[in-house]
């Protein structure tokens, strides 16, 4: 259970003390700082930029996995970078041509992920499987938070976990974001997830519950065969 990584989504924290909630809950046991980032346009919501990600940085020591829900990311990879963002994940759907983008990403030091939305077929990642570090699979359509997983995605996840494994990509690690919870939790780790992004059942019932909340999501995970689940 220590390779399972927990990374909460300050989507749902309060950015009127966003340095206090990030020290909060880099000591409550967080293993990342998920860093949503949208620009109106790939998603109909508006979030942070590499301002933000910068004060980020300046209030812990944990990596920074920043999400970017936003077209032509390759404008603003390198602030995000410069800012301090360990990893920068793109969206299969956002570029045409997303290669490059990744190339940019190693390049300049980070960690490159690829994220699909839940009606993007995962042989679309296959090509990318030498070149990418991370895969980020939605759980729900993105945009905003405290949705419910999709339980089409849970099987996606195990589909692409078997994908990686029949390619002899162990090496890529699986990220999950949406609606993820104590009563999912175990679910999306026997799926495949290595990382699973976690905001509202984190940050919403206040700051006092940070560490409990990540403890019982660690605690609500049970070794099961994945085939029983489906």
């Amino acid at each position: 259970m220590n390779s399972i990584k927990i990374a909460p989504s300050i989507l749902s924290a309060d950015f009127g003390r966003i340095g206090e909630v990030v020290k909060e809950t880099e000591r409550a046991g967080a293993d990342y700082i998920h860093v949503d980032v949208m620009d109106g346009e790939f998603v109909p919501n508006l979030t942070i930029g590499p301002f933000v990600v910068k004060a980020i940085r300046a209030n812990t020591s944990l990596p920074l996995d920043v999400h970017l829900m936003i077209v032509k990311p390759d404008r603003l990879i390198p602030e995000f970078i410069e800012a301090g963002a360990d990893k920068i994940t793109v969206h299969r759907e956002a570029v045409d041509e997303l290669l490059p983008v990744i190339n940019l990403i190693k390049g300049l030091g980070a960690k490159a992920g690829v994220s699909i939305n839940p009606a993007t077929n995962e042989e679309n990642l296959k090509y990318l499987l030498d070149y990418c570090d991370l895969i980020l699979v939605m759980l729900v359509n993105p945009g905003f938070g405290g949705q419910k997983t999709l339980e089409s995605q849970v099987k996606k996840l195990h589909m692409i976990k078997e994908l990686l494994t029949r390619e002899k990509k162990t090496n890529i690690l699986l990220e999950v974001d949406g609606g993820v919870n104590n009563k999912n939790f175990s679910t999306l780790v026997n799926a495949g997830a290595d990382i699973l992004v976690a905001g509202s059942a984190i940050f919403n019932s206040g700051k006092k519950m940070y560490s409990k909340n990540i403890k019982k999501l660690r605690n609500s995970w049970k070794r099961s065969d994945i085939k029983k689940n489906f």
